[in-house]
């Protein structure tokens, strides 16, 4: 029996490490964006054509998403359940980000819908990613 429950522990290991490592990319990768977004709100809107005040507060949010992200990442196996939530919220913010670009609430510059699409695919990129991990560090 506890040869059995080793051998399941080493399994899972590589496993979560790739998924730790996932979730130190998506923190770092939300830590910048939203320094950037709540450091240059008002710069960026011009850039963008997105409002100062959509940006700074998207901005302020990402900053402890990734500080979350990066406490989870430092678990010797990441929680199921948060990562499932990690998960979930990065489709949020996707889909939110796709709301922004197909409600017309607001006129993005060429720039500016590259920017939200480049988040799309990032965050969509990083989910499918974190739920792969998850499939694997919880052996079926």
């Amino acid at each position: 029996m506890a040869h059995a429950a080793s051998r399941t522990s080493a399994a899972t290991r590589p496993a979560g490490i790739a998924l730790r490592h996932l979730l130190v990319a998506d923190a770092a990768v939300s830590g910048a964006c939203g320094v950037l977004m709540a450091a240059a709100a008002e710069p960026l809107a011009g850039l963008l054509g997105l409002p100062a005040a959509l940006l700074l507060p998207a901005g302020i949010v990402l900053l402890p998403w990734s500080l979350l992200l990066l406490w989870l990442a430092r678990r010797p196996v990441p929680s199921a359940g948060w990562v499932r939530a990690v998960i979930a919220a990065n489709l949020v913010w996707a889909l939110d980000c796709a709301l922004v670009l197909a409600a017309g609430w607001f006129r993005p510059t060429g720039l500016g819908v590259a920017f939200v699409l480049l988040q799309i695919v990032a965050v969509l990129a990083f989910a499918g990613l974190q739920h792969r991990g998850l499939r694997r560090q919880s052996p079926a």
